[in-house]
């Protein structure tokens, strides 16, 4: 299942962290992201990017944010970025009625993963949420890891990885700085 630079796009986990390691403040809340980063910052990541695979709650939270968005608070595509493209939601409770512009999975972490690599066209799966981001690696389908550090302290939330998950060992290979975030990327070693 792992990408072996085969050409295919990565599976990245892909999230924004304040510096004391959250990626969602209490109730789950995402919006103090944009106090430090543009919805459309980061065009290159967005372009490398074929489908996202997300968690239910992140779902829940980033259809909050566009609804609030559309409203003239910021600009942009799906979970507040300049990127449009097939959204996959892993959840054990699809809505009803169903959002026609999602596609919604039940099962295993694993075919949730091929069935959205496979919608990539041979770009970047992103991994959003911590739960699935957590399954993800746990099930060692993870290729990368971008993170982007805000210069913020919340105190509390959702932290960057899900209980119970075993060490993990990464590689450093880049760290950029734009305006005031520090964009780190690492490997994960297998």
């Amino acid at each position: 299942m792992r990408n072996t630079s085969t050409g295919t796009g990565k599976v990245v986990v892909n999230r924004s962290m304040s510096l004391d390691g959250f990626i969602a403040g209490p109730g789950h809340a995402m919006d103090w992201i944009f106090d430090f980063m543009a919805p459309d910052e980061f065009p290159d990541i967005a372009a490398a990017t074929g489908a996202m695979l997300v968690g239910r709650r992140t779902y829940e939270v980033g259809k909050r944010g566009i609804e609030t968005m559309s409203r003239g608070k910021v600009s942009g595509g799906d979970y507040g970025g300049g990127w449009f493209g097939p959204q996959f939601v892993l959840t054990h409770r699809p809505p009803d009625p169903p959002d026609p512009s999602v596609t919604f999975l039940t099962g295993d972490i694993g075919e949730a993963v091929a069935t959205a690599r496979g919608a990539a066209g041979g770009k970047n799966l992103e991994i959003l949420g911590a739960d699935v981001a957590g399954q993800c690696l746990r099930r060692g389908l993870v290729d990368e890891i971008l993170v982007y550090v805000l210069p913020v302290l919340l105190g509390d939330g959702v932290r960057f990885s899900s209980p119970g998950l075993p060490r993990t060992d990464l590689e450093p290979i880049d760290s950029t700085r734009s305006g005031a975030v520090t964009v780190l990327r690492f490997r994960v070693r297998k």
